[in-house]
């Protein structure tokens, strides 16, 4: 039994030395991308929003490469899924509200 739980002991040590890189990794990048936006960014954020329209009402959006409008696409479908499920969260259900 003290062989299983010294072998069960390594184990999780081992796996916890191959976690470490992987983990300060993904928290390196966490601290970036997860951070609500700072005052600093409210102008950035306007202008993007400014091309947007500008692009939208000149109809540059014509111009797109395959590539681009693509990746548009999935940045958008990415967006509407995230909606989704913080909906699917919210309500605590699939399909509908509790009354």
């Amino acid at each position: 039994m003290a062989g299983i739980a010294s072998k069960g002991s390594s184990m999780v040590n081992s796996f916890l030395g191959q976690l470490r890189p992987q983990m300060d990794v993904f928290w390196k990048y966490a601290k970036v991308e997860l951070t609500p936006p700072s005052p600093g960014d409210v102008g950035a954020i306007r202008d993007g929003i400014g091309k947007l329209i500008k692009g939208a009402q000149s109809g540059s959006y014509k111009n797109l490469t395959v590539r681009e409008a693509w990746l548009n696409t999935l940045v958008t479908m990415e967006v509407c899924f995230w909606f989704y499920i913080g909906e699917c969260i919210g309500k605590r259900h699939l399909v509908g509200y509790k009354v």
